[in-house]
């Protein structure tokens, strides 16, 4: 690593019951990216309000700091999620007090020239220290009304991947963590270092913060059928693809009418929407990751005009594709 290097301070904060991936994503994200590159330093320090910290699948975590006194300013301050439970443990009656210690040191110590930075549940706890009064959040979707109750004078943002409002970051959780923290890199370091750590972790494919949770790719997939499973992993592969049904079906291993029936019955959709529902996400992602024009995204996502893939669009958003690169930018905040 290069002398002249900026270095960013880290401060990893563990709650109770940590959740590992929300721990181990965003941060395997920086390690990765300041290998890449020459530019940006991450230096990674973990603090916890007890000397060891049990996390979410069983395992102390150790090796901690004592919460600081105070934070150093540029820091980014990091807080993960924690899970309900312990995987085999039992509940401690010790968390609700150390959860509280983190609470308190976080109204103290986190200060303008701070960058927050949560994950998942972590918002509850910076929440809880008002730290989100007068911004933009998010966390899990199951955790959005909580959230609200938690920091009324909050704008809580229900099924969004993460939120970023001026040095204010919040994230849905779990593999949401590593979008944001990828997001982070390619601000802080560039889009070569975010690119290198998303290949390395094998990330499918980044997602911005204007990206539901509930991935449109993911949906319709909570079945066991493999027919169906083989139609939707080949309109996923492909789709701008002419899908007919005898085409789908031969690859499937179903007749045209029997792929149509199984579709209705296991996947709670026809297989147009299968398709409609492929190419409206990889327009969607065209138009947040390109500067296309929609009769370029239009032909690359399988529609036969940008007039076509208007019609389409509208059964499943509000707000028009070309009003999408505008909310992107707003979301980002000033």
């Amino acid at each position: 690593m290069s002398g002249t290097a900026r270095r960013i301070p880290v401060l990893v904060v563990l709650p109770p019951r940590t959740l590992l991936l929300d721990l181990a994503g965003p941060v395997e994200v920086l390690r990765i990216a300041g290998a890449a590159q020459e530019r940006v330093a991450f230096s990674v320090r973990y603090v916890a309000p007890e000397a060891r910290t049990r996390c979410s699948i069983g395992l102390d975590l150790g090796g901690t700091e004592p919460l600081p006194e105070a934070i150093a300013p540029g820091t980014v301050v990091l807080v993960p999620g924690a899970s309900a439970r312990v995987l085999g443990g039992e509940a401690d009656p010790d968390e609700g007090a150390a959860e509280a210690r983190i609470v308190d040191w976080l109204r103290g110590a986190v200060r303008p020239g701070h960058t927050l930075v949560t994950v998942c549940d972590g918002t509850l706890l910076a929440a809880r220290a008002g730290l989100f009064d007068g911004y933009a959040c998010t966390t899990h979707h199951a955790s959005c009304a909580r959230l609200a109750a938690l920091a009324p004078q909050a704008r809580v943002l229900e099924n969004r991947l993460f939120v970023q409002d001026r040095d204010r970051f919040s994230s849905a959780g779990v593999t949401a963590g590593v979008d944001l923290m990828l997001h982070l890199v390619a601000e802080w370091a560039g889009p070569a270092a975010a690119l290198a750590a998303a290949r390395t972790l094998v990330v499918y494919m980044r997602r911005g913060p204007d990206d539901p949770q509930l991935s449109p790719w993911l949906e319709g997939r909570s079945h066991l059928h493999p027919v169906v499973h083989r139609a939707q992993d080949a309109i996923t592969a492909e789709p701008a693809r002419a899908w007919s049904p005898e085409i789908l079906g031969r690859l499937a291993g179903a007749s045209p009418r029997n792929l149509a029936r199984l579709f209705r019955v296991h996947a709670g959709m026809t297989v147009t929407d299968a398709v409609n529902r492929a190419r409206i996400a990889l327009a969607r992602d065209l138009i947040a990751q390109t500067d296309l024009a929609l009769e370029q995204v239009a032909d690359r996502a399988g529609f036969g005009s940008a007039r076509h893939m208007r019609r389409v669009w509208r059964q499943f958003h509000d707000a028009a594709p070309s009003n999408l690169r505008t909310q992107i930018l707003v979301s980002k905040g000033p």
